[in-house]
């Protein structure tokens, strides 16, 4: 027997006409996507009802709506908390949801929060430093080159061909700039020159599982050949993506993903980015518990259409997760 389930998202196309540029809304869902995820829940058996976003649920919520569970990809428009928002509100009136609760969503948006945490469990990550205000960028005591990029955004906004700084001057200049433009802090971490991979983890706690990984690299020096938001939103001309081979490299790649992924507490699905250092060794860069879900464009989806599974096991298999620890039956 299917779930009554809530969709809640927040819509690229509704923040664009309400006046926000390309780039604050990057990380917004777009009409495709949603009625993607529609679909393929529908096509599980599940019933669906299409919420909006957190200042809608919040209202059905205090009307009385409920539903077995919501699947929540809401990621908020502002503050380094936004994507807790929604989580929290479910959790004041008792709703389940898909993926990772208030703290982990916080703490994950949080980069630097995020690698302070997974370096306390001995895992690799590069040294950084958080730059606050400009004067700050005088106290940052790590190795050149380094790179930097606002603290809690997603999608590559903020990351361009200068991100990669060669000196002090460069670095006082690029953390001006962002500074002004995100009004957040900004992180600033030794740059790592090696191969760069996304992995794809599924499940919760002891129950996750690594369900695939997926080398990144530049096709054309567009953009100084850095993953940028330019770059992601061609992809399809500048990215070329491809399953590494299993190999002793991918194996550790896929051991520090999920181990970051525990270590945060991450829950039902989330993606791991990772880069090597010039040795070779695999660093954790960051991780996204909310991952895009486009069923083409989307990292997770691709991943999991290399690794053979369809979109809508994909979702159904976070749909799942999500179930089995809130105890809910329901027929896969």
């Amino acid at each position: 027997m299917g779930l009554n389930l809530g969709l809640v998202y927040d819509l690229r196309s509704d923040y664009l006409a309400g006046g926000y540029s390309s780039e604050q809304v990057a990380e917004f869902d777009s009409d495709e996507t949603i009625g993607a995820i529609e679909a393929a829940l529908r096509s599980l058996g599940h019933r669906t009802e299409r919420i909006g976003n957190g200042r809608a649920l919040a209202a059905r919520l205090v009307a009385g709506g409920r539903w077995n569970l919501v699947f929540n990809i809401a990621e908020g428009l502002a503050g380094r908390s936004r994507e807790a928002q929604v989580p929290a509100l479910l959790e004041l009136y008792g709703v389940g949801y898909t993926f990772s609760d208030p703290l982990v969503c916080a703490a994950t948006l949080d980069k630097a929060v995020a690698k302070r945490l997974v370096r306390a469990e001995g895992l690799a990550t590069p040294r950084f430093a958080v730059v606050r205000e400009p004067a700050d960028v005088a106290s940052v005591d790590l190795a050149y080159p380094l790179f930097a990029k606002p603290l809690a955004e997603g999608t590559g906004k903020g990351i361009h061909g200068r991100s990669r700084i060669d000196t002090a001057e460069q670095l006082g200049r690029v953390s001006r700039d962002l500074l002004e433009r995100f009004a957040q802090p900004v992180l600033v971490e030794e740059f790592l020159p090696g191969r760069e991979f996304t992995t794809a983890v599924l499940g919760t706690g002891r129950e996750a599982r690594v369900l695939g990984t997926m080398e990144i690299e530049i096709a054309r020096p567009a953009d100084g050949a850095i993953y940028s938001y330019e770059t992601k939103e061609q992809c399809e001309q500048l990215v070329r993506y491809s399953a590494p081979p299993r190999d002793a490299l991918r194996a550790e790649v896929e051991a520090l993903a999920l181990a970051a992924y525990r270590t945060l507490e991450c829950r039902d699905a989330a993606r791991v980015d990772l880069r090597c250092e010039a040795c070779g060794r695999p660093a954790f860069m960051e991780i996204n518990p909310l991952p895009g879900l486009h069923p083409t464009h989307s990292d997770l989806p691709m991943i999991a259409t290399q690794e053979g599974m369809t979109y809508a096991e994909l979702l159904g298999a976070i749909v799942a997760s999500a179930a089995s620890r809130l105890g809910i039956a329901h027929e896969a």
